[in-house]
Formats: C-alpha cells, sequence, structure tokens
C-alpha cells in the first residue's frame, strides 16, 4: 500500500528575474542582462526537504530572495498553501506580508555575520517575537529558553554574546532565530558550507530531528551534492537560472539524465581509489554553458524549453519533443 501524497504547500510557476548590466560610471547605458532566474516552474510540499542544487551565481539565492520577498520579480507566480487558503505571495502588501513572513523564515550561511555581535542569544532570539508583538516578557523568556534547549545549547547562555560561542553554535543561534516565529516552511541557505565537516553533520542531523519534531518543510540550498544527498527527499538541479532536472534523491544519483546533472556527480569524489573521476563529463569545463550542451538540451532562443517527465517524479529540461532519441532512450533505460 503506498503512503498518501502529501499536501502541496508552495508552487512555484514561470520565475523570472533578470538584472541589467551597464557600462560606463555617469551614463549606466545598457549593455545586456543576467538572467538570474529565468523561468523557474517547482513545487514543494508539505514535510519534505527539496534540494536544490547548482553552482556559484547559478541564480539559487536570488530564488529564494523572491520566495520571501526579499526581491521584485519581472513575471512569475508563487502560490503559498495556508492550511488550505491559497495565497498569492508576490500580490501581498502590508500587514498581510507580514504575516506571511512569520510562515517562512530563513537560515543563512554565514553563522558569524548573520548575528548581531551587539546582541546577546536571548535578544538575537526574541527579536522576531518582539517585532510580530507575540506574547509579553515573560512568555518570551520561556519561549526562547525552549528554543534554546531545542537546538542544543544551554539555557544558562542565553545572556552572552556571539563571539563567546563556535561557528556550529552560532549557526544553532540562527536555527532557533528561525524557528521562533514556529514557520511552515524554512529557507536554508548554504546553512553548514562554512562549517567544518564534523560540525556539519551535527547540523544537518539537528535539522532533521527538527523536521520530524516539528513538522517543518524545507528548501535545502547547496552546491555540495554529498550534503544534499544526506538530508533531501527530492533534488532540483539548478544551472543558469533555470532548473534542468528534478528527481526523488536516489534516483537522480542512479540514473541521471542532464549533461549538467551528469557533470555534477561526476566531479564528486568517492572515498574508493579505484574509482577515477571521468573529466570527460566536465565538457573541458563548458559543463555549465548551456551553450556546450548537447541537443536536444541545449538552449537556443528559438527553441522553448520544457520539463519532460522520464519516470514518475523525474523530470529533465529539453527543447525536443517526447519523441526525442536521448528522451526515448532514458524513458527506456529508466526502472519499471
Amino acid at each position: 500500500m503506498t503512503a498518501p501524497a502529501r499536501e502541496l504547500l508552495l508552487e512555484v510557476k514561470g520565475l523570472r528575474m533578470h538584472f541589467p548590466v551597464t557600462e560606463g560610471l555617469f551614463t549606466g547605458r545598457r549593455k545586456g542582462e543576467v538572467k538570474a532566474v529565468d523561468g523557474i516552474d517547482f513545487t514543494l510540499r508539505r514535510g519534505e526537504t527539496l534540494g536544490l542544487v547548482g553552482e556559484s551565481g547559478c541564480g539559487k539565492t536570488t530564488l529564494s530572495k523572491i520566495l520571501l520577498r526579499a526581491f521584485e520579480p519581472d513575471s512569475g507566480e508563487v502560490v503559498f498553501n495556508d492550511r488550505g487558503n491559497l495565497i498569492d505571495v508576490l500580490a501581498l502588501e502590508g500587514e498581510e506580508l507580514k504575516q506571511f513572513r512569520r510562515q517562512v523564515q530563513f537560515i543563512f550561511q554565514d553563522p558569524f555575520g548573520s548575528l548581531n555581535p551587539r546582541m546577546t542569544v536571548y535578544d538575537i532570539i526574541a527579536e522576531p517575537l518582539i517585532i510580530h508583538g507575540i506574547g509579553d516578557a515573560k512568555m518570551r523568556q520561556e519561549l526562547v529558553a525552549e528554543l534554546v534547549t531545542l537546538v542544543g545549547l544551554d539555557p544558562r547562555h542565553m545572556r552572552r554574546y556571539p563571539h563567546s560561542f563556535s561557528g556550529g553554535q552560532r549557526q544553532r543561534i540562527g536555527i532557533a532565530r528561525a524557528l521562533a516565529l514556529r514557520p511552515e516552511l524554512v529557507i536554508c541557505d548554504e546553512p553548514v558550507s562554512a562549517l567544518d565537516v564534523s560540525i556539519q553533520a551535527q547540523i544537518l542531523n539537528l535539522l532533521m530531528d527538527l523536521q520530524k519534531k516539528l513538522g517543518l518543510t524545507y528548501l535545502f540550498i547547496s552546491h555540495n551534492l554529498a550534503v544534499v544527498d544526506y538530508i533531501a527527499d527530492r533534488i532540483a538541479v539548478m544551472c543558469a537560472g533555470r532548473i534542468v532536472e528534478t528527481a526523488p534523491r536516489g534516483v537522480l544519483f542512479r540514473n541521471p539524465i542532464h549533461p549538467y546533472t551528469q557533470a555534477l556527480l561526476a566531479a564528486v569524489p568517492a572515498p574508493d581509489p579505484a574509482h577515477r573521476l571521468d573529466f570527460n563529463q566536465l565538457m573541458e569545463g563548458r559543463a555549465s554553458d548551456p551553450r556546450a550542451w548537447p541537443q536536444p538540451f541545449r538552449r537556443e532562443p528559438e527553441l522553448p524549453l520544457e520539463l519532460y517527465e522520464i519516470e514518475p517524479g523525474h523530470c529533465v529540461e529539453a527543447t525536443a519533443r517526447p519523441a526525442s532519441p536521448v528522451l526515448r532512450e532514458a524513458r527506456l533505460a529508466a526502472p519499471g
């Protein structure tokens, strides 16, 4: 008997944000644009972890800031399911936007730069509660102590400042701050990349434990495939502003179809002397150049791009029709 499908929490359609490129200090003449986010579609179900993978500069963080409404996109749609009430996120203003931001919180990459050095741990975690007018002083004191304990820190240290803590402990403080408003969705933007490997494992285990206890949903952004393989249920691979492949974690690692995904996996070292890196998959350093990809994956202005389903839950972006020999062979090779 199959498990029931999880309820859809977030749906993103056709999201685009292009930044102009100018030249001249005074004239500011436009000479082009950077397509940071160039037509992205994906869904996120309640209680799951979606890993968003791609190299630096591919648009991952820009996408996350659009979801938080820190950036206004050029076009597209973001729909958030607030327990059956479908919210058009990009249309929110004023108090409605403030209420939405209680439900979507952010864990930052840098545990050193993301905490105010002039504020105590208590003040850092209590600040979102004060901004949103939650509870009185006594209630906030109890809630902050509960959050500090939940993330594995000692409540007796709430009056200390961030410089008294290690990098891993500071990231725990950041996690506690993100959970203060009891959000539905937590966006994790490279939350362990600045930490030692042994500490990374501790933070990942903490995030997974918190997800089970609190029913959280994660959008987990990373460039480290090993980290995403450990924590994600599904993986979306992003390159040059677009999602090129999505699949359940095990399926993506077993059967990558898109040349960029194949290049990412080929570049991951394995702890086996017999396993040699396949540099041919890296396409002489042009694996992240959409113009260098073979057909039907190459991006060309006159050909529309679509995500085609290779097997249930496994989609790959291509410019060809589903009858393309490459896609047809991928379907035949898929298990089942």
